[in-house]
């Protein structure tokens, strides 16, 4: 007889919505780094070291050596992995890879010393796959508003400060961890596509009763991840906020932004990626700049010589009617957010904002 009981993903994710369950991802550290079900914690049932040393006794002597030694090595230490269980109050689920040996036998560990948990049927695995199938066949109703604007013009600081509002925003380069640009990755930690196809679908799923949402124009590439069809399909539908902010805020924004003093090296690095598409004198300069720490002065070449005419050529895709429309233009962030609000007011008269806000915390 089962001394703990398996959940489903669908079980699961009703606790999840509720925040009634404690989900704790007993895989190696670098497993839960690479990839978990966010909100996840991790009590690791084997290091990394400990899992390659298991791993290589599965591959090169047998499967039973490889148990015993797994055994010796968590027998060692169960009594510390089993106090880190005992110490979470209400509901837990485990996992591991594919709802296999470490899930299975921390789930009856705990429950011979007391300890009820649920184990994930599938692990992982399973979450992954429902995760990848569900965007998939995504069905999203909401109307997608788009922030568009120049480099520097603070779309991402306007929407933050939106979403702080009330606003159903999702901030797609802050789930890809990347700021979209060649420069974009610079002090930040990019997420890879199952960490931000799974941070993406709790969005989505929290916002799908809305009217709308609110997006940043962003290409189908964020970093390292990739755009799922069917939210640039909604994009390209969209209706489009244009914004238009003098050349000093926004050289302003990105030196804020960036924080080039910290990250010299990089910049200079990155810059270098893009050298030879700027007219040799204007890229000598901007090279210079970097280098005696003149940011202010190498941004604002960057901008005027590359990405501005980048974005007036990338904004032809989007046809006439986006070519008319107009710009809210602003001196200040405060004022952006500001006229920005009375453009949504105008888009969706009946919208509410904030306490009335519809947005669903469901994940089901």
């Amino acid at each position: 007889m089962l001394m703990f009981q398996d959940i489903s993903i669908e079980r699961l994710n009703e606790l999840r919505s509720k925040n009634d369950v404690t989900v704790i991802d007993v895989r190696s550290p670098s497993e839960y780094r690479d990839s978990t079900i966010p909100g996840s914690i991790n009590i690791p049932f084997f290091t990394d070291e400990e899992r390659a040393e298991i791993g290589t006794l599965y591959k090169q002597v047998n499967m039973q050596t490889a148990k015993e030694r797994g055994l010796e090595i968590m027998s060692a230490k169960l009594p510390a992995f089993v106090k880190r269980f005992a110490e979470i109050p209400g509901n837990k689920v485990v996992f591991c890879w594919r709802g296999g040996m470490r899930s299975r036998t921390t789930a009856t560990v705990l429950s011979l010393m007391g300890i009820h948990v649920y184990r994930l049927d599938g692990g992982y695995r399973a979450f992954r796959k429902w995760t990848v199938e569900t965007l998939e066949n995504m069905e999203f109703t909401p109307q997608v508003y788009v922030l568009h604007g120049n480099t520097g013009t603070g779309k991402t600081e306007i929407l933050k400060r939106l979403k702080e509002k009330g606003y159903p925003v999702i901030d797609l380069e802050g789930l890809a961890g990347h700021r979209g640009s060649i420069f974009g990755e610079i002090g930040l930690k990019s997420n890879n596509q199952k960490t931000f196809d799974s941070l993406l679908l709790e969005e989505i799923l929290r916002y799908r009763e809305e009217p709308y949402i609110l997006i940043e124009a962003e290409s189908k590439r964020i970093g390292k991840v990739i755009l799922p069809e069917f939210l640039i399909r909604k994009k390209e539908q969209g209706s489009h906020i244009m914004l238009e902010a003098p050349k000093a805020l926004r050289v302003t924004n990105i030196l804020k932004d960036y924080q080039p003093e910290e990250h010299a090296e990089q910049s200079l690095h990155a810059f270098h990626q893009i050298k030879s598409r700027i007219h040799t004198p204007v890229a000598q300069e901007i090279e210079e700049s970097l280098q005696t720490q003149q940011f202010g002065r190498a941004v604002e070449l960057l901008l005027v010589y590359y990405y501005d005419p980048r974005y007036a050529h990338t904004s032809i895709n989007y046809g006439d009617e986006f070519a008319k429309t107009h710009p809210i233009q602003f001196e200040t962030l405060d004022e952006a957010v500001e006229r920005v609000e009375m453009r949504i007011k105008e888009l969706v008269p009946e919208v509410s904002i904030g306490s009335e806000s519809k947005a669903q915390t469901s994940i089901g």
